[in-house]
């Protein structure tokens, strides 16, 4: 099974170049976050096209995550407690999957920071508490970068959200309910930036950082066959400022 996440940064924006992906690379599962679309608006039909169902949970300009599947989409779930569009999951082809958008923390003291680590106690809570008798994958926009070797200059964001360490023991929280990064199962030491900002051609000098993750179930960590981010995807015309992950799994 091939299962990819990709942060779009506006569907509608980049619907074109996201079905154009999905062609071309055949993912089983798409787990995609900042959608920005309210529900009525999500492209079901343009999906359908490819052969692909969703659940997509949306609030218009900000926010929404969704996931495509062509392996079966059963057992929905949307949301967490706090009621923004951050969280959905499905079970797909037997594997229970969850795309998720962490919120972004703004600052340290800022209470959306605080917010941020609430919610992925939230997120962890879940995950400890889920049926160990099926397989789960979560896929995301962590807005968190697991370790330094996952920005390009740790002492330029010394003191910046991301990369603080209540965020990255709320990461190791979430691991230790058994979960591994699937990333790092095949690539233990090298960068994997995920995320460049727009401005001052971060892309092309290398200033990035891996912000966007896929967990799995540990027993699953022998049947991760390949693990990479599709950095062509950054490339060319109005991209996002994610690039995709992508994941596969001999299931």
């Amino acid at each position: 099974m091939r299962v990819a996440t990709w942060n779009v940064n506006s569907l509608n924006a980049r619907l074109e170049r996201v079905l154009e992906w999905l062609a071309a690379n055949g993912p089983d599962v798409l787990l995609v976050q900042e959608t920005k679309l309210r529900d009525e608006a999500f492209p079901s039909s343009a999906f359908a096209d490819l052969g692909y169902e969703g659940a997509h949970v949306g609030q218009g300009q900000w926010n929404g995550v969704a996931v495509v599947s062509r392996v079966g989409l059963d057992e929905v779930v949307r949301g967490l407690s706090d009621g923004e569009a951050r969280l959905v999951g499905a079970t797909c082809g037997g594997l229970r999957v969850y795309s998720c958008y962490v919120p972004n923390g703004r600052a340290l003291d800022d209470p959306h920071y605080a917010y941020k680590l609430a919610w992925l106690e939230e997120l962890r809570g879940l995950l400890a508490a889920r049926d160990r008798s099926v397989p789960v994958l979560i896929g995301g926009d962590f807005n968190v970068a697991p370790a330094d070797r996952d920005v390009w200059d740790p002492g330029a964001l010394e003191g910046m959200t991301h990369v603080s360490g209540p965020e990255r023991r709320a990461l190791e929280a979430l691991e230790a309910t058994g979960l591994v990064d699937a990333v790092r199962c095949v690539h233990p030491d090298e960068p994997c930036f995920t995320w460049w900002d727009y401005r001052g051609g971060a892309f092309h000098r290398g200033w990035g950082m891996r912000i966007d993750l896929v967990y799995l179930d540990a027993a699953l960590a022998p049947r991760v066959r390949a693990a990479y981010v599709d950095r062509d995807a950054r490339k060319g015309t109005k991209p996002s400022d994610h690039a995709p992950v992508v994941v596969e799994l001999d299931l």
